[in-house]
């Protein structure tokens, strides 16, 4: 049996693959429905529990880019790169800058869920 949560979740996933530019093909082949459900649920406004379940969609696929991003970092090792002393900087800037980012958003879910802090 389909519960309404799941339910919110798929439809979520939906109107997230049709914003990414997936066509109503892709979308319905991709979650194994059929294309006019697809254009179903397209054509209704989200509900309140849609609304909250596309973020949860949407986190769950930036915080699974942020761990790619930081695992492709580790293998390419730019620290131990050579690069002109203009580009070093760059890198260097630029990476503490996405670091105390990640790191504020690391908090922030910590404060909101005590449970998550862990160390």
């Amino acid at each position: 049996m389909t519960t309404a949560a799941t339910l919110a979740e798929q439809r979520a996933t939906v109107r997230h693959l049709a914003q990414s530019g997936s066509s109503h093909r892709e979308i319905a082949r991709q979650l194994d429905v059929s294309r006019a459900s697809v254009a179903t649920i397209l054509a209704a406004p989200p509900t309140k529990r849609e609304r909250l379940a596309l973020k949860v969609v949407e986190a769950e696929a930036a915080v699974a880019q942020a761990v790619a991003a930081a695992q492709a970092l580790e293998a390419a090792r730019p620290a131990y790169t050579f690069a002109d002393d203009e580009t070093a900087r760059r890198w260097h800037d630029t990476l503490r800058a996405a670091a105390a980012q990640l790191v504020s958003q690391a908090d922030a879910f910590a404060d909101y869920y005590p449970c998550a802090g862990g160390s």
